[in-house]
């Protein structure tokens, strides 16, 4: 498991390779790179969702272990979320790149490493993509209100409208819906939708190394605030899951599948979300590419632990 999440780490980094040599190169130019985050979050993303809910078969069994992930997953991300409050909080109001710290210590790229990470990890789960996309349910709802408030210390975010009408709640509640009563989007459409969905990590990677190509690499390596981001969200906070697990009677599989999406690095969205609110982009940059380029070791060594 080693040798096989360091090889499909260095894979994905590759295609981030692709995005900083473009960017370096001047075929895209940076003010561009928020459309293609846009692209990501609006169409690759929930593409994503419905090619994960295709891999599986309805059953009351799946339903109930949907909504035992959820919880766990969800309330996991929250009190990350609220314990770190009280230390930020102070330096926060002022600071965009404690914000943007804030956030960083508990979004992990539970979707686009995740998907690709999981399936290659847990091959006879069949339904390890459809538990990622559950993962990523609590993870984009806790992205369109409490990070959205954050980032712009603004309380308009926390409505329900938030939390119901975003890209993905929408996505996820329509793949749900096929997935209930059994339908099967026509072979052309599904395969449309397989290509764009599977194209959301690579582009996810791109952006990340576009992002790379026009900030100053001496900012991502010098700093203190980069590397706490990228010691709790990659180790702290997966060990601290490692524990709770040990003592909540579920699946071991789902276990460890929760334990492995936590386990991945500082989430993209965290820099997809600063590029939308127009702040803290070159932070938010530091933490996911140092977070990114980290995580070839921290991910590999962290699945030790359920080897």
């Amino acid at each position: 498991m080693f040798l096989t999440t360091a090889s499909m780490v260095a894979l994905l980094l590759l295609y981030a390779l692709a995005g900083f040599l473009l960017a370096k190169s001047k075929l895209v130019r940076s003010e561009a790179i928020p459309a293609f985050a846009k692209v990501l979050l609006y169409v690759c993303q929930p593409a994503l969702t419905l090619y994960s809910f295709s891999k599986a078969e309805f059953s009351k069994e799946l339903l109930i272990n949907m909504g035992i992930f959820f919880l766990i997953t969800f309330l996991g991300q929250l009190l990350i979320l609220a314990v770190a409050y009280p230390f930020l909080r102070k330096k926060s109001r002022e600071n965009i790149s404690y914000r943007i710290l804030h956030i960083s210590l508990v979004l992990s790229n539970c979707g686009f490493f995740g998907v690709p990470v999981s399936e290659v990890l847990f091959p006879e789960m069949k339904e390890a993509a459809l538990y990622c996309m559950t993962f990523s349910l609590g993870f984009n709802i806790i992205c369109w209100t409490a990070v959205m408030t954050i980032v712009t210390r603004d309380l308009k975010y926390i409505k329900p409208r938030q939390v119901f009408l975003n890209p993905s709640t929408l996505s996820f509640a329509f793949a749900f819906l096929l997935l209930i009563f059994g339908v099967k989007l026509p072979d052309l459409l599904s395969d449309s939708v397989s290509v764009i969905g599977r194209f959301a990590t690579p582009l996810c990677m791109l952006i990340l190394g576009m992002r790379l190509g026009y900030t100053e690499l001496r900012k991502v390596f010098v700093g203190v605030l980069q590397y706490v981001a990228v010691a709790v969200n990659q180790i702290a906070v997966p060990l601290l899951i490692f524990l709770a697990l040990l003592i909540i009677p579920i699946d071991p599989a789902m276990k460890k599948l929760a334990y492995v999406l936590f386990a991945c690095p500082v989430a993209s969205n965290v820099l997809n979300f600063a590029e939308l609110c127009g702040e803290g982009q070159e932070n938010a940059a530091s933490n996911v590419l140092l977070g990114t380029i980290f995580s070839v070791l921290t991910m590999p060594l962290m699945v030790l632990l359920i080897n």
